[in-house]
């Protein structure tokens, strides 16, 4: 008789533990070239971000540039690029989530 604690179940277990590390280097391939937007003061600003959380581009409107009221240029800035980045975090960990069955695996 041959004793084999759970030795079929940890060889599926580390096929699916490949699978899973290929879908999600693949997924993370392709989140690189996605892009969120966001936008603030209405439209104000807006800027864009890829699944790397990199900024891609920020637009002003003419108008927000008041030298008069360069702290409220700066909050819109600060608001839109915080946003961008949030949505990219959450698209990121959405998509991941569909691979790992939302299991919490730290470094994703």
């Amino acid at each position: 008789m041959k004793f084999n604690p759970g030795g079929g179940n940890m060889n599926q277990m580390i096929k699916q533990a490949k699978k899973m590390q290929e879908q999600m280097e693949k997924m993370q391939g392709e989140l690189q070239d996605r892009v969120v937007e966001a936008s603030a003061g209405g439209g104000a600003i807006t800027t864009k971000v890829n699944g790397r959380q990199e900024i891609l581009e920020i637009k002003i409107k003419p108008e927000v540039a008041d030298p008069e009221d360069i702290e409220m240029l700066e909050d819109l800035i600060l608001t839109v690029i915080n946003d961008a980045i949030k949505k990219s975090q959450d698209m990121v960990s959405q998509e991941m989530a569909k691979i790992t069955g939302g299991l919490n695996i730290p470094g994703l």
